[in-house]
C-alpha cells in the first residue's frame, strides 16, 4: 500500500534545510523553534501542495486531513480550541517562498473569528477593544486578500468614523467606535456582492486557498521575472497560533535587522510599535519607534530581542531579518531570513563577520556577487516617485548621469570648457566622437547594441550609457530628439540610467558610490584565491592609470587604432592613407612613429612589472577617412558656389578644395568594401603594407628601451589581428622581429609576438598557429560574429531581443561568451594550441572578459587571464576568485 505523501509538517518537525519545501518563513520558523527560541505553535503546508492545488484548482488529495490533525495539535500545545466558545485559538495564514519575495504574497490574522468567538475572546481575555480591533483586522485584510475588495473602501469607514469622533489614530478609537467600523466593514462587504464568511474553519480553508493563488498575483509574476525566479517553485502557507501585539502598552509588534541594512553597522537596527499588529509598522499608519525605546517601555522584551538577534546571527552566520510580537510583556518570534541590504552594507557586513570569526573568507567572496559590486562602483538614480521617464532603451553600460543635451561632439568640448555638464544625445556613435565622449557625463543613442560603439567606449571610459533606444527620434539637423509627444532641444536637461536603461525628462538625484575600505578588503581576498590573472582592456595611457588603480595586472589589449583619432594625428594618418607611393607614406609614418613611442612609454611606465598587450593596426583603412555622404554633400555645395560667385578668389579656393575633397573622395572609394569586416584589415593591411606595422614595432621597442634605461622593468607583447593562416602570422613576424631586434641593438628587451584569435579557422588550426606564438587572446567580439554569422549591431538592433524573449538563445552572445557554440571554439584552440606549444600563453580581450559568467567559463577551460575595460578590473577580480571557488566544488 502506497504511503500518502507528507504535506503538512508541525514546526518542530521542519528545520532550515527544508527550505525549497516549506519556503523561508517556514523553515525559518521550524530552526527557530528547533534552537529553542520563542515561537508560536504552528504548521506549514508544503510547496508542493501549493503547486499541485494551482494545477488542478483543489487541494491535493489528504492534504487538508493532515492540516485538521496539526491544528488539534496545536489545540493541545496551546490549551485553545479553533472556534471555540469559551478560549478560542485564532490563527495567522502567511505566505512565505523557497526564495524571499518580500511584500509580493498575502498574509491574513486572526483566521477564526466571528461573532461568536469575539464574545469567547472578550470574555477570556478581559479586553473588549483588544477583541473587537483584531476582529476588524480580519475583515478588512479578508475582504482585502480573499475578496480583492479595494482597500481603500475599508480605509474610508475607518477615516470616517475617526473624523466623525475627532480622533487622530487607530489605536485612539475605543469598543464602540470600533463596533461602528465592523458594521460599516460588513455593509461593505454587501455592496461588493460578497459575504464575511462566518464558520471559523471555513476562513481558514478560504485563506489557504487564497494565500496560495498569491503565487500567481501580477506583482509576484512580476517581481519574479525582475529578480529571476522560477515560476514553478511554488510558496508554503505557515498557519500560527496568534500572539498579539494589539493588547495594550506592555504587547508591541515590530520588525529588526541584526545589523543596519542601509549601513552594514553592527547593532540591531528596529523599528516598532506598542499596541499593534503586524502591518501596522510597514503600513506608515503609526509613526515608528526606535530599538532604544524598547528598552524603556518594556525592558524584558527588549532583552529577549537582543538576546534572539545575537542567537540568530551566529546560527544562520549572516544578517537576519527578524519579525516578532510581545504579546502582555512576552516575547515572540515570527520570522526570521536573510536580511535585503544595500550594496554598501553587504560587503561591510561579509567583511566585518570574516574579521569577527562567523565566517571565511571564502564565504564573504562568494556572499557577494558582481552584481553588488558593480552597484557599488558606479552612480546610481535615486528614485523619489517624482521622475518623468521619456524612454527606455538598452542599459549598455551602468551608472547614472544628468546634464544638458549635446547632439554633436564639437558641442561637448565647447561645453565642458564651459564647466557645463553634457550628455551626449546622438543616432549612434562613431570613432570621430570619442573626444566629444570623453567629455560628456554619459550617452544615449538612438541605434546600436550592447557591443556596439557607444557600449564598448562608454564601458571603456566608465561612463553610463543607453543605447538602441527605439522610441528615441534624434535630429541632428534640427538639433532635437523626440519621444512621444515630448521633443527636447539643446541646452535642455536630462538624466540617463545605464543601469535600467532608462532615462528621464529634467535631473534626476543621484547617489554618488565610492569603492570602501571593505571593498578593498574583499578584493585582496579575492587576489589571494583567484588563479586567473585579471588585465585591462585600455586604449590611452589614462585609461591604464585607472586600470592600474583598480589592480590591473597589466594590460591585455591596447588597440592603437584609438591613439590615431586626436586632433593633431588625424589629419597625419589621412595623409598617410591618401599617399600615392611608398616614399610619401613613409613621411607620414615618420611624423606619426614619435606620437606612438609617446603614448608606449606612457602605458610601460603605467604598467611597470607588468605585461602590456598592444595590438598592431587592425580596422581597414577607410574607418580613419570623413564620412563619405558628407564629403559629396560639400563637395556638391563648392560646385554650386562656383557656378554662382562672380569673386574669382573665392572660385579660386572653392575649386582648390573641391580638389583637395575629390582626392579624399576618390580614396575612399577605392577603399570601400562590401564587407569590411572581413576585408582589407588586420594583418591583411599589414602583409600588404609592411611598413604600418613596422612603424608601429619600431615604436614599441623604442619606447621599451627607453622604459627600461629608466631602471623599470617592462614586458610589451605585440599582437598581429586578425590572424586564419599560420602563414599570415609566420611571414609577418619574421618581418617584424628583424625591426624589433635592430632597434633594441645590444640592450636585449624582452618581447613576446601573438595574435588575437578571432576566426573560427584559427581555432581549428590552433596547432599550426601556436608554433608561430607566443600568446594567443580571444577577440570574442568578432569570433562571436563569425561563427554566428551575425552583424553584431544589426542582430542587437533588430532581432536579438526577440530571440532571447522566444527562447532561442539564453542570452546575448555577444555580452556572455556562447558556452555551446564560441566556447567549444574556444576549448578546442586552447587545447591545440597549447599540445604544440607548451609555454603559450592563452587570454581573452573581448567585451566579455568582464562578464562574470564568461570569467567563469574562462576558469574552467584553463585560460592564464582575462582582460577587462579599466571600471571592471574589480568585478573580473572577484568573479575570478568565485570562479576558483566553484571549480574546487
Amino acid at each position: 500500500m502506497n504511503k500518502e505523501k507528507k504535506y503538512v509538517y508541525l514546526f518542530n518537525e521542519g528545520n532550515a534545510g527544508m527550505t525549497g519545501l516549506l519556503g523561508g518563513k517556514g523553515a525559518g520558523l521550524a530552526e527557530m523553534s528547533n534552537i529553542g527560541l520563542n515561537v508560536p505553535p504552528g504548521f506549514t503546508i508544503t510547496t508542493e501542495a501549493c503547486t499541485d492545488f494551482l494545477k488542478k484548482g483543489k487541494f491535493p488529495h489528504g492534504m487538508w486531513d493532515q492540516a485538521m490533525e496539526k491544528l488539534h495539535e496545536i489545540e493541545k500545545k496551546t490549551g485553545k480550541k479553533f472556534g471555540g466558545s469559551e478560549n478560542p485559538l485564532l490563527v495567522s495564514v502567511r505566505s512565505g517562498a523557497p526564495i524571499s519575495m518580500p511584500g509580493m504574497m498575502d498574509t491574513i490574522l486572526n483566521v477564526g473569528l466571528n461573532d461568536t468567538t469575539l464574545v469567547s475572546l472578550i470574555k477570556a481575555t478581559g479586553n473588549e477593544r483588544f477583541a473587537l480591533d483584531s476582529f476588524r483586522r480580519l475583515i478588512q485584510m479578508f475582504g482585502d486578500v480573499v475578496f480583492g475588495i479595494e482597500k481603500s473602501a475599508f480605509e474610508e469607514v475607518i477615516d470616517s468614523v475617526k473624523t466623525r469622533t475627532g480622533k487622530k489614530n487607530d489605536v485612539d478609537l475605543d469598543p464602540a467606535d470600533l463596533r461602528d467600523i465592523i458594521a460599516k466593514f460588513k455593509e461593505v462587504y454587501v455592496k461588493n456582492g460578497k459575504v464575511f464568511p462566518s464558520e471559523p474553519m471555513d476562513q481558514l480553508r478560504i485563506s489557504v486557498e487564497a494565500v496560495f493563488r498569491s503565487w500567481n498575483s501580477e506583482r509576484a509574476k512580476v517581481y519574479r521575472e525582475l529578480n529571476d525566479i522560477p515560476d514553478n517553485l511554488g510558496t508554503a502557507v505557515s498557519v500560527v497560533s496568534m500572539v498579539f501585539g494589539n493588547m495594550g502598552n506592555d504587547s508591541a509588534t515590530g520588525v529588526a535587522f541584526t545589523r543596519d541594512p542601509n549601513t552594514g553597522k553592527k547593532g540591531i537596527f528596529s523599528e516598532y510599535l506598542t499596541n499593534a499588529q503586524g502591518e501596522d509598522v510597514v503600513a506608515g499608519i503609526r509613526t515608528p519607534k526606535e530599538i532604544e525605546d524598547l528598552r524603556n517601555e518594556i525592558p524584558s522584551a527588549y532583552d529577549d530581542l537582543v538576546r534572539s538577534a545575537s542567537t540568530l546571527e551566529k546560527h544562520y552566520k549572516d544578517m537576519q531579518d527578524i519579525e516578532f510580537t510581545v504579546e502582555k510583556g512576552i516575547f515572540y518570534l515570527l520570522q526570521t531570513r536573510t536580511g535585503k541590504r544595500s550594496a554598501r552594507a553587504s560587503i561591510k557586513i561579509a567583511t566585518d563577520m570574516v574579521k569577527e570569526g562567523l565566517i571565511g573568507k571564502e564565504d564573504a567572496l562568494m556572499r557577494i556577487t558582481p552584481r553588488i559590486l558593480d552597484t557599488l562602483l558606479h552612480p546610481q538614480i535615486r528614485k523619489n516617485g517624482k521622475e518623468v521617464r521619456l524612454g527606455k532603451g538598452l542599459a549598455a553600460s551602468p551608472g547614472a548621469a544628468v546634464g544638458v543635451i549635446v547632439f554633436t561632439s564639437e558641442k561637448a568640448v565647447e561645453f565642458a570648457k564651459e564647466k557645463k555638464k553634457c550628455i551626449l544625445v546622438r543616432p549612434e556613435t562613431t570613432a570621430d566622437d570619442v573626444r566629444g565622449m570623453s567629455v560628456s557625463e554619459g550617452f544615449l543613442t538612438q541605434k546600436g547594441g550592447m557591443t556596439s560603439h557607444a557600449a564598448v567606449v562608454a564601458r571603456a571610459m566608465g561612463k553610463p550609457a543607453v543605447v538602441g533606444a527605439e522610441s528615441l527620434n534624434v535630429n541632428l539637423k534640427e538639433e532635437s530628439l523626440t519621444v512621444g509627444t515630448v521633443t527636447l532641444r539643446e541646452g535642455d536637461v536630462i538624466t540617463v540610467d545605464g543601469t535600467s536603461g532608462e532615462f528621464f525628462m529634467g535631473s534626476v538625484d543621484l547617489e554618488v558610490s565610492k569603492i570602501t575600505e571593505e571593498a578593498l578588503t574583499l578584493l585582496g581576498w579575492a587576489d589571494e584565491i583567484r588563479k586567473l590573472g585579471v588585465r585591462a582592456n585600455a586604449n590611452t595611457p589614462e585609461e591604464a592609470i585607472t586600470a592600474r588603480e583598480n589592480g590591473a595586472e597589466g594590460i591585455g589589449l591596447a588597440r592603437t587604432e584609438r591613439m590615431f583619432l586626436g586632433n593633431d594625428r588625424i589629419t597625419i594618418m589621412r595623409s598617410m592613407i591618401m599617399s600615392t607611393s611608398l616614399p610619401e607614406r613613409l613621411k607620414y609614418l615618420d611624423l606619426l612613429l614619435p606620437m606612438q613611442i609617446h603614448d608606449f612609454v606612457e602605458f610601460f611606465r603605467t604598467m611597470e612589472g607588468y605585461p602590456v598587450i598592444i595590438r598592431l593596426l587592425d580596422p581597414p583603412l577607410h574607418e580613419f577617412l570623413p564620412n563619405k555622404e558628407e564629403i559629396m554633400n560639400e563637395m556638391f555645395g563648392l560646385k554650386l558656389k562656383i557656378t554662382k560667385s562672380s569673386d574669382n578668389f573665392e572660385i579660386d579656393s572653392s575649386i582648390a578644395r573641391l580638389s583637395e575633397l575629390n582626392k579624399i573622395f576618390q580614396t575612399i572609394k577605392n577603399l570601400e568594401e562590401f564587407n569590411p569586416m572581413l576585408g582589407f584589415r588586420g594583418c591583411r593591411l599589414g602583409l600588404l603594407y609592411p611598413e604600418i606595422y613596422e612603424m608601429q614595432v619600431r615604436a614599441i621597442i623604442t619606447a621599451a628601451k627607453r622604459v627600461t634605461e629608466e631602471g623599470k622593468t617592462i614586458y610589451p607583447e605585440i599582437m598581429i589581428p586578425l590572424v586564419g593562416v599560420d602563414n599570415e602570422l609566420r611571414i609577418i613576424r619574421r618581418r617584424l622581429e628583424k625591426i624589433a631586434k635592430e632597434v633594441s641593438g645590444t640592450e636585449k628587451v624582452p618581447y613576446k609576438f601573438g595574435t588575437m584569435i578571432e576566426i573560427p579557422r584559427a581555432c581549428l588550426t590552433a596547432d599550426r598557429i601556436a608554433k608561430e606564438a607566443d600568446f594567443f587572446s580571444f577577440g570574442t567580439n568578432d569570433l562571436t560574429q563569425m561563427t554566428f554569422g551575425y552583424s553584431r549591431d544589426d542582430a542587437e538592433g533588430k532581432f536579438m531581443a526577440a530571440y532571447i524573449g522566444e527562447g532561442i538563445l539564453p542570452y546575448d552572445p555577444f555580452t556572455t561568451v556562447d558556452e555551446e557554440g564560441v566556447g567549444e571554439l574556444m576549448k578546442m584552440a586552447v587545447k591545440k594550441g597549447k599540445a604544440t606549444n607548451k609555454t603559450l600563453e592563452v587570454g581573452i580581450c573581448g567585451e566579455q572578459g568582464g562578464d562574470p559568467q564568461t570569467v567563469e567559463f574562462c576558469n574552467r577551460i584553463g585560460l592564464d587571464y582575462v582582460s577587462a575595460s579599466p571600471l571592471r578590473i574589480p568585478i573580473a577580480r572577484l568573479s575570478a576568485a568565485r570562479a576558483a571557488i566553484e571549480s574546487r566544488k
